[in-house]
């Protein structure tokens, strides 16, 4: 069998990897987003996919869009039985939709029809899911309609971020790969319709997603840090600086504490020396990054920034 891979960050590497390893298959072409300029430097760098592929001695196409012609024939001269999408982050239009016999099959990150669109592990962890899952579609012309070809469950771990959860799911999701691509190639699967009634949709998040509301309860912005991590991560602002909140936690509330959410008081934990008033509890801080400096324990933050404590955000 002939696979096409698309993809593009590095939590994805381990589908191609199987898609190499299955039996009497081939990888003929990968497909991956441009390189971008990255760092301070703004050097450009190949994305993960394409350095992987590279490595392997497979061949690369990096084409801005599969809407034009000379992209589309570029792919059809690779005559794929089938194309295997997971995070590739561009459009497929119908001409590449109805290229392969076998159709474009892709892994997303959420039990559909739970958490269309391009957020569906962010949502799981910020709504406080306790399991989501991996579903292996086929891909139509809407956004993550397709019907379903397998499904497999995945808990959510309560110290699971956006990034170590991806990496899992997309893990999980060669499992699916490994048990049904033969299965769908020998056509002893049937596709099953997505029931549209229990369908939700996530959207694209934003760095403005990451400032922290100190209305809100210390559990939801507890959530919202394990959720934005690694972007745009939980920050707020401090004697004018950017404060990143990179290591949180939802410590027991002392009583007699300052009763205005933003207020910065001290605890008395090891680990958590000191905490932000929210609108409900209190957010520990474990570990914080002021703008410009490197990332130190909270502990080492007081000894730098000892007026810090009392202050109010």
């Amino acid at each position: 069998m002939r696979f096409v891979f698309m993809g593009t960050p590095h939590f994805v590497i381990p589908v191609l990897q199987t898609l190499q390893n299955l039996p009497q298959s081939q990888v003929v072409g990968v497909y991956t987003s441009p390189d971008r300029p990255r760092g301070r430097g703004r050097a450009t760098e190949p994305t993960p996919v394409k350095q992987h592929a590279l490595e392997q001695g497979l061949p690369v196409f990096q084409p801005p869009t599969l809407r034009s012609p000379e992209a589309q024939t570029a792919l059809a001269a690779l005559e794929p039985d089938a194309i295997v999408v997971a995070a590739y982050g561009r459009f497929l239009p119908p001409p590449v939709l109805e290229l392969p016999p076998q159709g474009c099959l892709n892994l997303h990150p959420s039990l559909l029809p739970q958490f269309r669109g391009p957020s569906p592990v962010v949502t799981a962890i910020r709504d406080g899911l306790t399991t989501t899952g991996i579903t292996l579609m086929l891909l139509d012309e809407g956004m993550d309609t397709g019907p379903i070809l397998a499904q497999k469950e995945h808990p959510i771990a309560p110290s699971d971020t956006a990034e170590s959860l991806t990496a899992a799911l997309f893990a999980a999701g060669t499992d699916l790969l490994v048990e049904n691509l033969p299965r769908w190639n020998a056509n002893q699967i049937k596709p099953q319709p997505q029931d549209n009634a229990l369908a939700t949709e996530t959207r694209k998040i934003e760095r403005s997603d990451g400032e922290a509301d100190w209305s809100l309860s210390a559990r939801e912005l507890e959530l919202r840090q394990r959720a934005y991590t690694p972007w745009p991560g939980l920050f707020t602002h401090w004697n004018g600086q950017l404060l990143k909140l990179l290591g949180v936690s939802v410590p027991d509330c002392p009583p007699g504490l300052p009763a205005r959410p933003g207020s910065i008081v001290v605890l008395p934990y090891e680990e958590t020396p000191v905490a932000i008033k929210t609108g409900d509890g209190l957010l520990g801080l474990q570990s914080v990054q002021l703008e410009g400096r490197r990332p130190a324990t909270a502990r080492d933050f007081l000894q730098g920034y000892p007026s810090f404590i009392g202050s109010r955000l």
